[in-house]
């Protein structure tokens, strides 16, 4: 069921249902007494190229659906510099080699002391979360949380 989801999320032009999730995930995160717990969500971003061909972030959706419920910002403070295969049909070093210094800040006035949320659709090694992670502590991140739709591959 969560790889149906996540493929339609991500490959039939349906970035609503990001938002969806978003929403009954930031519900969850209320009734679990986390809200209150960041400042900001920060989702993992896509290559431009990868943007304009799809025509949104699907990650970004799923925040900006989280958002909404928590009322705090989605701060869109990391950029994807160099493109990148998919992670798909890579093992676990080839995955963490892919995206090895592909993450930069765009404004770390955007996240500089704050409890951030870093948000992914899935997490399968953890390679492209570490990465962006890293990258947000080196810049001033407080604290950096992790949230994704799914967990695993293959899909």
């Amino acid at each position: 069921m969560s790889q149906k989801l996540l493929h339609t999320l991500k490959y039939r032009n349906k970035p609503e249902l990001g938002r969806v999730l978003g929403n009954l995930f930031g519900k969850i995160l209320i009734e679990t007494d986390f809200a209150g717990t960041w400042d900001a969500i920060v989702p993992v971003p896509l290559h431009p190229q990868k943007l304009k061909r799809r025509g949104y972030n699907q990650s970004e959706e799923f925040a900006k659906g989280i958002a909404e419920v928590l009322a705090i910002t989605v701060e869109n403070c990391l950029e994807r510099r160099k493109w990148t295969e998919t992670q798909t049909n890579k093992s676990r070093i080839e995955r963490i080699e892919n995206v090895s210094g592909v993450f930069e800040i765009k404004n770390t006035a955007q996240i500089l002391g704050k409890n951030l949320l870093l948000v992914d659709d899935v997490i399968t090694t953890g390679a492209t979360l570490a990465a962006s992670a890293t990258i947000l502590w080196e810049n001033g991140a407080k604290t950096v949380d992790l949230a994704t739709i799914a967990a695993g591959g293959g899909y």
